[in-house]
């Protein structure tokens, strides 16, 4: 096969992968994060060495937080600053938002910088909706 329909196929078959790279390297990527229901959570929180981090921001925080979570807002421009400086990547980071989304924004960033890292799936709603406690 040659001329402008090989070029063609060549073309097609570079595409797919490439996408195929792309889809390997996005699945890599979130292997250092595991996202685990309320009960999970907890249970794994419940050691005095656990890094909980909430990633919400100050005003939702002191509406109200899981006990000992420290307050990180990954919209701030300096959250990785804070993670770094703040953080050990050889413990275990635990996180949680409002309702899981950007606690994985959080977690992703996190495991981009060599954290291993879980996050609440539901967030602190399926946290309060399974009857969990919060400190105010």
């Amino acid at each position: 096969m040659s001329g402008p329909k090989c070029m063609y196929m060549k073309h097609i078959m570079m595409s797919m992968l490439a996408a195929l790279g792309f889809g390997v390297g996005a699945c890599a990527q979130h292997e250092h994060i595991m996202s685990v229901d309320a009960d999970q959570f907890e249970t794994s929180i419940s050691s005095d060495s656990v890094q909980l981090i909430d990633v919400r921001t100050a005003e939702e925080y002191g509406e109200g937080h899981i006990a000992y979570a420290v307050n990180m807002d990954i919209k701030k421009s300096d959250f990785k600053d804070q993670a770094l400086a703040k953080l050990n990547k050889k413990k275990t980071a635990y996180v949680y938002c409002r309702s899981g989304h950007r606690s994985m924004m959080a977690a992703k960033a996190l495991a981009k910088m060599g954290f291993q890292v879980v996050n609440l799936r539901g967030g602190i709603m399926e946290w309060v909706s399974d009857g969990k406690p919060i400190n105010k």
